[in-house]
């Protein structure tokens, strides 16, 4: 999503030096639909949002508003391997402390069951995939590991798939390299923002940031559970064709 921000804001901000991730988190730049608007008001003010309109959500497809569905807005969704989604996850929870700090068998064991704040992994994963599908315009289907291993390649889809492709002279620029480092986990963690500061909501900005990598889940489950989560994914995703 910090790609999208910078290409967005960038209109706005052409100086990168004075640029808003420098000093602001990620989440604290583009409002959540089901916790910043909506849990508000039913029908919010969106008049006073510049365009183009850039906001963020945990809800699937299928639980998004019916106007998110049938406008020309465009959906870029970024998805995880489940096991690295996981310990991600179990990580996040236990630093907010939302229900204290879960074991991780018993964590594990919920997650497999689909018990998760916005609803089981797969059924969430699927509603965007099949959409990617059948409508490809409407959404780009954006997997983690893709975009680490191919950062370059995956941002300039992500800007031609939002209708503002990087132009010869931005290209000329070094703008696709300039968005990469500023977007880097490693620069983003690194901020004093992102470090000490916490979201009006009370969330600390650090708590978002732990390591990136891919993989990092060899590092907490066991062979068995590896075993149990891969059966589950396949037998989830048999029908979609969707691998990871």
């Amino acid at each position: 999503i910090q790609f999208v921000i910078y290409h967005l804001i960038n209109i706005y901000y052409p100086d990168l030096q004075k640029h808003p991730l420098l000093t602001s988190n990620p989440h604290a730049l583009v409002p959540y639909l089901e916790i910043d608007l909506y849990i508000e008001n039913q029908v919010p003010d969106l008049t006073s949002f510049v365009s183009p309109r850039l906001f963020s959500t945990h809800l699937s497809y299928n639980s998004l508003p019916t106007s998110a569905k049938v406008s020309n807005c465009k959906i870029v969704y970024l998805c995880r391997n489940p096991k690295d989604t996981f310990v991600s996850l179990w990580h996040f929870t236990n630093k907010l402390k939302l229900r204290g700090t879960n074991p991780l068998e018993e964590a594990f064991d919920k997650f497999c069951k689909g018990v998760t704040l916005y609803g089981p992994y797969w059924d969430y994963v699927s509603s965007f995939w099949k959409e990617s599908i059948e409508n490809p315009q409407k959404v780009h289907f954006l997997k983690y590991e893709k975009m680490k291993e191919q950062p370059t390649y995956e941002l300039r889809k992500v800007a031609e798939f939002l209708g503002c492709p990087f132009t010869p002279e931005e290209e000329a620029k070094g703008v696709v390299n300039d968005i990469l480092s500023l977007c880097s986990f490693d620069n983003l963690s690194t901020l004093e923002v992102n470090k000490s500061e916490k979201l009006s909501s009370g969330e600390p900005n650090e708590a978002f940031f732990r390591r990136g990598k891919v993989g990092d889940y060899t590092n907490y489950l066991t062979a068995e559970m590896v075993e149990k989560l891969d059966r589950i994914t396949e037998e989830k995703f048999r029908e979609t064709q969707l691998k990871f």
